[in-house]
């Protein structure tokens, strides 16, 4: 089973950054992604990055967030800069088997953090 540990939220202001960690409880080959749930809406994809590093962006998220991976460390990093209001949510992480390639769709994954608060104030 893997384990999903999500850090780094918390308040910041338009136009600021923040840098969320998803930790592994171990390695693997799985896909990480990055999703979100604002209040009053649905969880939305935000980024992934496979295990060969092709990473894929929501269209809301390009320009400004950058997905990598520290494999030393089995932790993904989703770094946000330029944070708008609209970005307030919570942020989870999720791990999806290789086999899965549609990587916005949330169906294909099988293992999902807790989450951590993201706030951005104007």
């Amino acid at each position: 089973q893997v384990q999903l540990v999500e850090s780094g939220g918390g308040l910041a202001q338009a136009g600021g950054s923040l840098r969320l960690s998803c930790a592994a409880s171990e390695r693997t080959s799985y896909t990480v992604g990055w999703f979100r749930q604002a209040p009053g809406k649905e969880r939305e994809f935000v980024a992934a990055i496979p295990w060969n590093g092709n990473t894929n962006y929501a269209e809301s998220a390009k320009g400004r967030f950058i997905i990598s991976r520290d494999n030393v460390r089995i932790t993904v990093y989703l770094q946000m800069t330029s944070l708008k209001p609209e970005d307030t949510a919570i942020y989870v992480c999720a791990a999806a088997r290789p086999s899965w390639t549609a990587l916005s769709d949330r169906t294909g994954y099988d293992y999902w953090g807790q989450g951590t608060e993201v706030t951005v104030s104007s």
